[in-house]
């Protein structure tokens, strides 16, 4: 039987994720469910694509990710379920599947239309779940949905280049737990603009001109530690999702600060590149 995975904004002090959990193990007692994160920003709707995007592909194929992020049903904002790189997605579409979309297209996509058949105050509970578990059964998307061919796209979610092809403007799509400022320019994108030119990125009042693969690269090993620069190393790198990231060699956002508090980044900030 497959993995149901569970990305949210519930958080954990309330009773919302156990109870989707509950109401899969009611359905289908012999399920395993993996939880993605519960600590998603309310409605962030692209902070949950990255994440989404970037777990996924760990799991093995079947997989069914629900993911309750601004999940309420109205006429802007219907329920989709889809079949995509060999992964199920249940969600609102609200644009946030498209980030994944970007490079692959989905097999299948559904509108689910099983809303006259139950409860849907708790949609999350009272309509992804069951159709997490039909498709976990076996069952086919045509059961629980009509086919659609588009989905919402999310705005501003691509990196800009200039007439010149000599500057990217990226912006800022997520914080993580470390205050590490990632952005939406991706190595093969920067690699296809870039056509290896010199370069330095920019954002606000920090600069770089070297593009590390890993945190400690950016320190020398080679001077003794007391005379080295180590904790507090302002850097930039390829992170392991092959995105764009401004960062603190081991920062501490509760004591030392991070790239976000001492950069003054927020999201959507811009985060440039110029090349020559």
């Amino acid at each position: 039987m497959p993995i149901i995975t569970l990305t949210t904004d519930f958080g954990e002090k309330d009773h919302f994720a156990g109870a989707v959990k509950g109401g899969i193990y009611s359905e289908l007692e012999s399920i395993k469910i993996v939880d993605i994160s519960h600590s998603i920003s309310p409605f962030h709707i692209t902070e949950a694509a990255y994440i989404i995007q970037n777990a996924y592909k760990s799991f093995p194929k079947g997989t069914i990710h629900i993911i309750g992020i601004d999940s309420e049903r109205n006429a802007e904002n219907k329920h989709i379920a889809l079949l995509l790189d060999g992964h199920y997605f249940i969600c609102a579409n609200n644009g946030l599947i498209s980030m994944i979309t970007t490079e692959l297209k989905p097999t299948k996509i559904v509108e689910i239309n099983i809303h006259d058949r139950v409860k849907s105050n708790f949609p999350v509970l009272e309509v992804f779940v069951h159709v997490a578990c039909h498709i976990a059964r076996g069952g086919t998307l045509e059961i629980i949905g009509k086919e659609i061919v588009d989905i919402k796209q999310l705005v501003g979610i691509t990196p800009v280049v200039n007439d010149e092809g000599n500057q990217i403007v990226g912006n800022v799509i997520y914080i993580d737990n470390y205050g590490n400022v990632i952005s939406n320019i991706t190595k093969a994108f920067f690699d296809s603009i870039g056509k290896g030119r010199k370069y330095n990125v920019s954002a606000r009042t920090v600069r770089f001109t070297e593009v590390f693969d890993n945190y400690s690269d950016a320190i020398n090993f080679d001077i003794a530690r007391e005379k080295r620069e180590e904790d507090g190393k302002k850097l930039a790198l390829w992170n392991s999702s092959g995105y764009l990231e401004l960062a603190i060699y081991k920062s501490n956002p509760s004591t030392v600060g991070s790239a976000a508090t001492l950069f003054g980044l927020q999201y959507r900030d811009s985060i440039t590149v110029k090349f020559t």
